[in-house]
This record gives C-alpha cells, sequence and structure tokens, in this order.
C-alpha cells in the first residue's frame, strides 16, 4: 500500500531531482490527531455585501479555537483557512467581490490550509441569484485544483434559516479530518432543518451512540469502526462469519462488538433488528460499507457475478434499512451512511455491476433523504476515489499511478479519510447534512 514515489520525493536525492525535472510533489498531508489545533494559523474571513452568516460563522469558529480575522495580516501572514460568506451575491455582477476577496491573499494559504466559500443553495434562490450562486461551483473548484502544498478549497450551500446547523460542517471541513475531501460541494438544511443538538464535548460526539459498520473487518470497515469508537461510539461491527476472526480483533481493539452475520440472507434484516433492539435498544448510525467486486467487461460479466454485487452492495442495504424504519430500530436523529464510489459517477471499464450498484447508492440516497427527514434522520454516502487499500495495491503499477496522480492532491487518500467524513455525518449536529454524496477523492480527475 505504500506510495513509493511520493517517498521517494522526501529523499535527498529526490528533493534535488523532483523540481529539476518538474515532476509531481505530493505533500504529506496534515491528518488529525486528538489534541491538535484546528488550524496551522488564523482564518481571514471576508464576504460580499448583505451576506447572512458573517455573525453566526465568526461565532462558531472563535468556538472551535480558531482565530478570526477581518481584515488581511499584511506582512509575511499565513492563514489557516480563507472564509468568504458569498450569501449576499444576488447577481452575477457581485461575483467580483470574490475576485477582491481572494486575489490578494490566496498565494498566502498555508501548508494544508483550507478555502471555504459560503453560499445559498441555487435551487432555492431564482432569476439572477440563482445563476449567481451556481457560479460559485466553478469557482471553488477552480480554486481547488490551483491550491498547492496540500490545501483544499470547498463550497458549502447554507439554506436560509439552518445558519446555526452549519457549525459541523465548517469544523469538518477547516480540521485536518478533511484531509483528501477537495472541490466538493455541501449543502446543509435544504431537506429539512431540525433542530441541532448542542455538543458538550468535540472530542466525543458519539458518547452513549450506538453506531454498526457493515464490512467491518478490514480496510475502510476497520477504519471507519475506529473513528467512530474515538468518537465516543460503542461500535457494532457486522462481517461474514469467513472474516470472524479478523472481527474479533476489530472489536477487541476499539471496545466494541463483534456481529457475525451475512446481510444478503434473507432473513438478514430480520436478525439484525432484533439484535439492536435487545443488545442496544436500537441503533444510532448505520454504515453501510460492506461491498464487494467481481470486475469482467460486461460481455464476459457472468450473471452470478453480476448478481452478488447487486446484492451486497445495494439491496441489501435497502432491505436493512427498510427494516430499520419499519420496526423504529434506527433512533431519533439517527443516521444511514453508504459508501458509493466515483465508480458510480463516472463508471469504469469492467465494472459494469459495481458501478451499477455505487450510482444506486446516491439514488439511494436521492430518494432517501426526504423520507428521513420525516422520520427524523439523515441519510447521506461518501464516494472513495483512490484509496489506499489491498485492493488498490493488487492494482497493475501503471493503472495505479495514473489513479493516485491524476488528483489535486496528487496523491491516494488513506481509508481514515473516508472514516472521518463518515464521522462527520454521524455526529449529532450534523442533523441538517442530508441527501449529500461528498467524493473523498482529493479531487481526482475521475468522476470530475
Amino acid at each position: 500500500m505504500a506510495d513509493r514515489y511520493q517517498q521517494f520525493t522526501k529523499t535527498p536525492i529526490g528533493k534535488f531531482l523532483v523540481p529539476k525535472l518538474g515532476l509531481p510533489n505530493p505533500p504529506v498531508l496534515r491528518r488529525y490527531r486528538p489534541g491538535q489545533a484546528p488550524l496551522d494559523g488564523p482564518a481571514l474571513f471576508g464576504g460580499a455585501p448583505g451576506g447572512r452568516l458573517e455573525k453566526t460563522v465568526k461565532t462558531q469558529l472563535a468556538g472551535a479555537g480558531i482565530t478570526v480575522l477581518g481584515e488581511p495580516a499584511g506582512g509575511d501572514q499565513r492563514y489557516g483557512a480563507l472564509v468568504f460568506d458569498a450569501t449576499g451575491i444576488t447577481d452575477p455582477a457581485q461575483l467580483r467581490e470574490m475576485y477582491l476577496f481572494f486575489h490578494p491573499v490566496i498565494r498566502k494559504v498555508g501548508y494544508c490550509g483550507r478555502v471555504v466559500v459560503l453560499g445559498t443553495p441555487p435551487e432555492l434562490a431564482d432569476g439572477r441569484e440563482r445563476i449567481a450562486q451556481r457560479a460559485l461551483e466553478g469557482f471553488t473548484r477552480s480554486v481547488g485544483k490551483e491550491l498547492k502544498r496540500g490545501a483544499t478549497a470547498q463550497l458549502v450551500y447554507v439554506a436560509a434559516g439552518a445558519e446555526e446547523a452549519a457549525e459541523s460542517t465548517l469544523r469538518f471541513l477547516l480540521s485536518a479530518k478533511s484531509a483528501f475531501v477537495d472541490g466538493q460541494v455541501i449543502r446543509v438544511g435544504t431537506t429539512g432543518t431540525p433542530a441541532v443538538p448542542a455538543i458538550e464535548n468535540w472530542e466525543k460526539p458519539l458518547d452513549g451512540r450506538v453506531a454498526l459498520v457493515t464490512g467491518a473487518s478490514r480496510g475502510i470497515g476497520a477504519a471507519i469502526a475506529g473513528v467512530l469508537a474515538r468518537d465516543g461510539a460503542h461500535v457494532v461491527g457486522l462481517d461474514i462469519p469467513a472474516q470472524g476472526g479478523d472481527l474479533s480483533e476489530v472489536a477487541n481493539e476499539i471496545g466494541g462488538s463483534a456481529l457475525q452475520l451475512d446481510i444478503t440472507a434473507a432473513d438478514a434484516p430480520d436478525k439484525l433488528a432484533t439484535y439492536l433492539k435487545e443488545r442496544h435498544g436500537g441503533v444510532d448510525v448505520v454504515v453501510h460499507n460492506a461491498g464487494i467486486t467481481r470486475d469482467k467487461t460486461l460481455g464476459n460479466l457472468t450473471e452470478a457475478a453480476w448478481d452478488a454485487v447487486i446484492t451486497v452492495n445495494l439491496a441489501a442495504q435497502l432491505a436493512v434499512n427498510d427494516k430499520l424504519l419499519a420496526e423504529k430500530v434506527l433512533k431519533p436523529n439517527g443516521r444511514i451512511i453508504g459508501v458509493s464510489s466515483i465508480a458510480g459517477i463516472a463508471g469504469n471499464v469492467g465494472q459494469t455491476n459495481y458501478g451499477t450498484s455505487k450510482a444506486g447508492v446516491i439514488g439511494m440516497v436521492a430518494d432517501g433523504a426526504p423520507k428521513l427527514a420525516e422520520y427524523g434522520a439523515t441519510i447521506n454516502a461518501v464516494a472513495p476515489g483512490f484509496i489506499e487499500t489491498q485492493m488498490t495495491a493488487a492494482v497493475p503499477l501503471f493503472i495505479r499511478e495514473a489513479g493516485r496522480r491524476l488528483s489535486s492532491l496528487g496523491q491516494g487518500g488513506l481509508p481514515v479519510d473516508v472514516a472521518e467524513t463518515i464521522a462527520w455525518y454521524a455526529n449529532p449536529a450534523s442533523a441538517a447534512v442530508n441527501g449529500n454524496v461528498v467524493r473523498v477523492c482529493g479531487q481526482a480527475l475521475l468522476g470530475a
């Protein structure tokens, strides 16, 4: 799983040759550690006249321990983040406010710094405001591709009335937890704006909650289980009996529980619902991570391989969701989180079954978001790009290298990057984050 090229660039000879030859120089990304400062440097806040988020966001950032500046500091000051409130932009002519704020300071974004633009969801606006707000996507994604040294850019559309509900999203995007999330567009409050509970301990937001993680015995699933446990959840790790040994190791390591169950079995939803009710009184977070591949081009793909992938990656999730919702096993302010893939967005050679199933997960989110809002819960998904796992380590060298380098961050992500994004969705304060599919891909060209 080692990125040997990235390791080479950090050697003395690599540091000499890489700039001389104009080769990619992927930075070592800043990733989260407990107790870590939220940013390396202050956040510079700006906004277009008439914006509605300045007071709320400044208060939220200060509460997160971030020093907020209202004017450029001058000199050689590097910024940990640039945050711009664009909700006051109601006409394309006002987009010039973006240039006036960012142009003088964009080169002063620090190592692994953050750019966050806040807007109004275009679908909730009309006329020229709708056009102007939609334009923010092109600006933000382009900035993400221009930033260097591990810095990232995101756009957060905050619906009117959901201003207070954006805090968990801002904390996530500004922190090192979002290391491999780049060029994304996130919506807050567009599918219901429920009351957001106050978080007493942002280091342990899942204290007292129960999380189910399928496919938890290794790789990304094990990382998800570990991060949710770090955030305070009791994690029920689920996997097939053949993975029982590895699953028990993960559960023991994080102080969770292990449940051996084939989720494709006809009686699996019943067994799972009974287990969660009797052992834990229900479940707060459901992460549908279990997935398989059976890669063949369509002409060579067997019917059994097609059925297996669709069943594990999609049909079983739908059956579990239906059961947990029908019997109210999912608790109030609960979370359902799917794991899609950029293959479900862009497609991939030899993965018609896999791409179909992962696109179906996106459909599951779109269909489920308004229904879950009525239930008092949310449904979202992540779409990982090239993540360093045993599976991607088996990819042929040149394809593997292309997967790593064709992103704005010039490298593959780690399982923990997917896990941190899921933990943001799972946070009780993310109650207004509903119906999103966020790519964890370093703004990869594939799927863009």
